[in-house]
């Protein structure tokens, strides 16, 4: 689903009144407290901020614009502080895919065109299938998620060229923990390859496809949901009757973005004895990326084991 924000343009005076006041040494939402040495990082979720820390350690300061698992983040309104931090940014991390527009209107507005912007679709190299459109969704593709990490090891290294060994050993432990996480998205592929099962939206389509599920979600009814529009009397009957006639093993719902209709598909799943498994679109408090992956796995494995 598509990040709808509006972001204000800063004036140059207001931007260093911030700085003289002292918010430059203020934690910002999910910032990490790094050394001031600390290569300065912008990402557009906490997702993307814990995959930088998980490759810079303690040599990184993170800045991760949307943070609170409360928050839908397609409503994002940009902050001063944040608007400041992508001012001094030497690597941002973005999603791309149209899901996270701010961050390019937010750098242009903060006058740095020599951070390195990475760009997690372009590092996926997934595009759209023909006659379709792109899932942008691409932190739920592990294989993509372990080579962001190997190129923020490499932008990491230009800004701090006498850490590159300590950035890329990170890199290659944080991708040895994704393959773990493969492996059990394999032993979901060997006991359930098939398996029907519906969502609410694309968000967690490449870890479902990934386990080999078919996703029997009426395409109307997932575009319209994405979109934020009314779901069709139509499309909604199709969905509910994957649950009442116990078509699909389960839901998986982005519990993030719900609403009524959402919530309706949610109920219903409920009513017929089909698992629901909960999604986001960033990590729940106290969690890093690869814990909130093994999670979600697990809660999809226990869904179809019952």
């Amino acid at each position: 689903m598509l990040m709808r924000v509006s972001v204000s343009l800063l004036v140059p005076a207001l931007v260093a009144t911030l700085a003289l006041s002292g918010c430059e040494g203020e934690p910002t939402p999910g910032g990490g407290g790094a050394s001031p040495a600390a290569v300065p990082v912008v990402a557009s979720t906490n997702v993307y901020g814990d995959v930088v820390r998980q490759v810079g350690g303690d040599k990184v300061d993170v800045v991760s614009l949307i943070s609170d698992p409360a928050q839908d983040p397609h409503s994002y309104e940009a902050g001063t502080r944040n608007q400041l931090a992508l001012s001094r940014a030497r690597v941002v991390v973005e999603n791309g895919g149209g899901y996270d527009d701010f961050v390019g209107r937010m750098l242009r507005a903060a006058n740095n065109p020599s951070a390195d912007v990475i760009n997690a679709v372009r590092v996926s190299g997934r595009t759209a299938p023909a006659g379709g459109e792109l899932n942008e969704h691409v932190w739920y593709d592990l294989p993509t998620v372990g080579r962001l990490a190997a190129r923020v090891a490499d932008s990491l290294a230009k800004a701090a060229p006498g850490d590159t060994e300590l950035f890329r050993r990170n890199a290659r432990a944080f991708q040895d923990r994704l393959a773990a996480l493969e492996a059990e998205e394999k032993r979901i592929r060997d006991g359930h390859e098939g398996a029907a099962v519906a969502v609410t939206e694309p968000v967690p389509l490449y870890l479902v496809e990934a386990c080999g599920l078919r996703d029997r979600t009426p395409p109307d009814f997932a575009a319209a949901v994405e979109e934020g529009t009314e779901v069709s009397p139509g499309s909604m009957r199709q969905m509910l009757d994957l649950f009442t006639g116990r078509r699909v093993e389960a839901l998986v719902y982005n519990q993030q973005t719900s609403g009524p209709q959402t919530e309706k598909v949610r109920q219903a799943a409920k009513d017929h004895g089909v698992p629901v498994v909960p999604v986001t679109e960033t990590l729940p408090p106290g969690q890093g990326y690869v814990d909130w992956m093994k999670s979600t796995l697990d809660e999809l494995g226990k869904a179809l084991d019952a």
